[in-house]
């Protein structure tokens, strides 16, 4: 290694370096680093923190004596089958019934097109890695999801974010980017957007860009894949069609059980047009050869056995009467100048600070005073979002929600006195944030 080379490194790759294979790793593996939520996980799991971090589903809502039972009846009768290996594709019966789940949101798919993953975490991943070529663009929202940045970076992507605001991305900010990329001879492959109560933006695109989103992409030769986990969890009327229901060619569908059902059995899928769905299966096929066919089969007997409708809509009241317990809190509590998003559905707000106040340096002062959030830097590719958080309300019961928002607003306010005394807050202090551990989404 030149001496060019060797400067810049970090101590823990320097001198006897305590990784000694860094040198050997492939290019890609640079990208892959530990996300914001993962490096907040262990201290946000400590029971005198209120969490309003991690998007863990309050899966205790599930009739678990009931859940308990269809295991055990899943192994006494089917075992020989569930404990076999399965197909790349997944269970074709399971995978009929997700085309019923769909249909909720106005798609019409036969099974043949859908693929079951390791959740839809897998399925990005697979799709990443169909398209990708070091250097391609991904358009994303932003901000945008944490896991697919973490994702995109692993396969060398170039991530563009598109602006949105409280109805979603912005299809002139889509168009003028696409046009701006395309005329420099840069390779866009596809868009990313969750449209439906956005991770982490929380809000939800319009029925009219739906459209002009659609419209502008079919007009680039530009794929979309529709993230949608959250799309069945809305706290007002009916699903919203999705962008799958509207162009069968142009758009991914990825979806998941790990919201409505529970994030365990580690259950989403891929619904692709058929040249992709190909290659998802010999994708799939070489990642982990076949998927569980123990979880699918037990998915499965939940959909067929249980009434899976109804359970979707104890956890849309639980998670709507956390949602307004989060909202009645800020409004109640926060400082001016502080700003959030109100959604309509799902696990998020986002929240905007005040100027001169940064979110990343606020972290170890708010675990201090036993509340956690994620920094918005997490969610943009470039660093930005210093001002923003993410708050989660699908997790704590509704009293813990406010009195961690009471800490929260505490910490704040505290931030802001010391900007307006002395220009800006104070350096933090290490509470232990780094510890890494799970990601929850």
């Amino acid at each position: 290694m030149t001496e060019e080379q060797d400067h810049g490194r970090t101590p823990a790759t320097q001198g006897s370096r305590i990784d000694a294979y860094v040198d050997r790793y492939a290019a890609r593996a640079t990208g892959m680093v530990a996300s914001e939520i993962r490096a907040l996980f262990a201290v946000a799991s400590r029971p005198e923190v209120v969490s309003l971090a991690g998007g863990m589903p309050y899966v205790t809502a599930l009739p678990l004596d009931m859940v308990g039972e269809l295991v055990s009846d899943l192994v006494t009768r089917r075992g020989p089958v569930a404990l076999q290996y399965g197909s790349g594709q997944g269970d074709p019966h399971l995978r009929e019934q997700i085309c019923e789940v769909m249909r909720l949101e106005g798609i019409e798919a036969g099974a043949d097109d859908v693929v079951v993953t390791v959740g839809s975490q897998q399925a990005l991943d697979l799709i990443t890695r169909i398209f990708i070529d070091p250097g391609d663009v991904v358009l994303a929202e932003g901000p945008s999801y944490v896991g697919a940045l973490g994702t995109f970076a692993a396969y060398q992507a170039r991530v563009v974010h598109i602006a949105m605001d409280d109805q979603g991305i912005i299809p002139e900010s889509l168009a003028q980017t696409i046009h701006a990329l395309q005329v420099t001879g840069t390779r866009i492959k596809f868009l990313y957007t969750i449209p439906t109560y956005h991770n982490p933006g929380g809000v939800t695109m319009n029925v009219a860009r739906r459209q002009q989103v659609l419209d502008i992409c079919h007009r680039a030769g530009i794929l979309i894949v529709e993230d949608n986990p959250y799309g069945l969890l809305g706290f007002d009327g009916e699903p919203l069609r999705a962008l799958r229901a509207d162009n069968s060619d142009g758009v991914v569908y990825l979806g998941s059980f790990s919201k409505t059902l529970a994030p365990g059995f580690r259950v989403g899928w891929a619904l692709a047009p058929h040249a992709i769905r190909d290659k998802l299966v010999l994708a799939m096929e070489s990642a982990v050869l076949s998927h569980s066919s123990f979880t699918q089969l037990a998915v499965g007997q939940y959909l067929a056995t249980q009434p899976w409708r109804e359970q979707i809509k104890t956890f849309r009241e639980l998670y709507r009467e956390r949602r307004d317990a989060l909202l009645d809190a800020l409004e109640a509590l926060m400082p001016p100048g502080v700003t959030w998003t109100k959604p309509a559905g799902g696990f998020f707000v986002w929240a905007t600070l005040p100027e001169g106040l940064d979110s990343k340096a606020l972290l170890p002062r708010a675990v201090a005073e036993r509340v956690a959030f994620v920094p918005g830097t997490g969610f943009f590719s470039d660093g930005s979002g210093s001002r923003q958080m993410r708050l989660s309300f699908c997790y704590p019961q509704p009293d813990r929600i406010r009195e961690g928002v009471r800490r929260l607003a505490g910490v704040i306010e505290q931030e802001l006195r010391l900007r307006d005394t002395f220009g800006t807050g104070t350096a933090p202090t290490h509470t232990g944030v780094d510890t890494p551990g799970p990601d929850l989404a």
